[in-house]
């Protein structure tokens, strides 16, 4: 079977669809980085919203022992409680 060549066009088209695809590799390959690193930082995230509740519970427990059950102004730091 005889050889044969193709035109500069065809080859400069491939070339680029070639280049195309290695760059959208590329692009892809950060993208799946990026989303690593997000679920990394939203699964942390998670970890201190767990956290803060702990400590949320603790300290409400803590202060109802103290204090009884009621509520409490932020703004005045009073307390005022359940009937």
């Amino acid at each position: 079977m005889e050889s044969k060549v193709l035109t500069k066009e065809e080859i400069q088209t491939l070339t680029e669809l070639k280049e195309k695809y290695n760059k959208l590799v590329i692009v892809l390959g950060e993208t799946e980085a990026q989303v690593m690193d997000l679920e990394l930082r939203k699964e942390q995230i998670k970890s201190n919203l767990i956290t803060l509740k702990q400590d949320e519970v603790k300290i409400g427990k803590e202060l109802e022992e103290k204090y009884g059950n009621g509520t409490i102004s932020l703004e005045s730091g009073k307390f005022s409680p359940t009937e």
